[in-house]
C-alpha cells in the first residue's frame, strides 16, 4: 500500500479538533511538502532535459492523469499558451474521461486502459509523455506510458510513491514521499500540491531552457488584453531603462514583436537585424545580444 494510502497519525483525532486547530494541522503537513520536492530535483532536472530536446526538434510534450492529477496537468498544459506564447498544440494534456471530467468528477475513467491507450496513439519517436499518479498505479496512466513508448517516446512518471507499481514504464521516476494524507487517501491535498509544485518547475524550466524568457521577465507573452498589454510594456521599460513611451515605439517598429523591440532596445540594432539574430539563436535574446555584439566588433 502506497503511503499516501495509510493513517497519519498525527491526526487520528481530526474529527475532535476546533477549526483553527485542523487548520494549523494541514498547514504544517503543507509544509513538508516542498522539502519532498527538493528531494527528487534530480530527477526532475532529467526529465526537464527530455523535455527541451523534444520541443527543440518539433516534437511534443504530452500530460496524461486521471482525477486531480489529471486537473492540475491541465491547467499547467493550458497556462504555458498565455505565459509563454507557446503554441496551443506543443504540450497537450489528457484527462481521463475527456474535458468533461474537468468539472465532474469520473473516478471510474482511471481504470480505462483502452482511453489511456488511445490517447497517445499520435505520438511519435521524440515525444515526451509525462503521467501524473499520485498513487503510481493508475491503469490510464500506465496504458498511456506503456504504448507511448512502444511508438518511440520517452516516458516520465510524477507520482507520490517512490514504489510505484507503473514505474518501469517510465524512463524517468519522480516520485517525491509526501507521506499520509491527513485526511486518508485523500490524495488531492499533499499529493496534489507537490504535482503542482513539479509541474510548475518543470514547465518553467523547460520554458526557460527555450529562450522564452529574458532574465526572469515574460518575453513572450501573449498580450490580448489591455491588462497584459500594459504588462508587456512595464517588462520592456523593466528590462530596457526605457521609457515606455519609447518602448510603445519599439514595440510598434517591431510590427508587435516583444522580443524584437526588446533586442533593439538593449543593442540599438533595426528591428530586421534584431529579428535575424532571434533567428540563428533560436529566440534566445541574451545569445542574440551576445551575436549582435560580434559582429559589430
Amino acid at each position: 500500500m502506497s503511503r499516501t494510502e495509510q493513517r497519519n497519525p498525527r491526526s487520528t483525532g481530526l474529527d475532535r479538533m476546533s477549526t483553527l486547530e485542523v487548520l494549523e494541522l494541514i498547514n504544517s503537513e503543507d509544509r513538508t511538502v516542498p522539502d519532498s520536492v527538493a528531494a527528487v530535483l534530480p530527477q526532475l532536472a532529467a526529465a526537464v532535459e527530455l523535455a527541451v530536446t523534444a520541443l527543440s526538434a518539433g516534437n511534443r510534450v504530452h500530460y496524461v492523469g486521471a482525477g486531480t492529477s489529471g486537473r492540475i496537468a491541465v491547467l499547467d498544459a493550458a497556462e504555458l499558451i498565455p505565459t509563454f506564447g507557446l503554441e496551443p498544440d506543443r504540450v497537450v494534456a489528457h484527462i481521463a474521461g475527456g474535458p468533461p471530467a474537468l468539472t465532474r468528477p469520473s473516478e471510474a475513467a482511471e481504470d480505462d486502459e483502452a482511453a489511456g491507450s488511445a490517447v497517445v496513439t499520435a505520438v511519435e519517436a521524440g515525444d515526451v509523455v509525462v503521467g501524473v499518479t499520485a498513487s503510481g498505479r493508475t491503469p490510464y496512466v500506465h496504458a498511456a506510458l506503456t504504448t507511448a513508448r512502444a511508438h518511440g517516446a520517452h516516458t516520465v512518471l510524477i507520482s507520490a510513491n517512490p514504489a510505484a507499481p507503473i514505474a518501469p514504464a517510465a524512463d524517468v521516476h519522480i516520485a517525491p514521499d509526501t507521506g499520509p494524507e491527513v485526511l486518508t487517501g485523500s490524495t488531492r491535498m499533499k499529493a496534489g500540491t507537490a504535482q503542482k509544485l513539479i509541474l510548475n518547475a518543470f514547465s518553467t524550466a523547460t520554458m526557460v531552457r527555450l529562450g522564452r524568457t529574458y532574465s526572469n521577465l515574460m518575453t513572450d507573452m501573449l498580450a490580448s488584453n489591455a491588462k497584459l498589454k500594459d504588462r508587456r510594456l512595464r517588462i520592456l521599460a523593466e528590462a530596457t531603462g526605457a521609457e515606455p513611451d519609447s518602448c510603445h515605439e519599439a514595440l510598434l517598429a517591431a510590427g508587435g514583436d516583444a522580443k524584437v523591440a526588446l533586442l533593439t532596445l538593449l543593442s540599438g540594432t533595426s528591428p530586421d537585424s534584431a529579428a535575424r539574430a532571434l533567428a540563428v539563436t533560436e529566440g534566445h535574446v541574451s545569445r542574440a545580444l551576445r551575436l549582435l555584439a560580434v559582429n559589430s566588433a
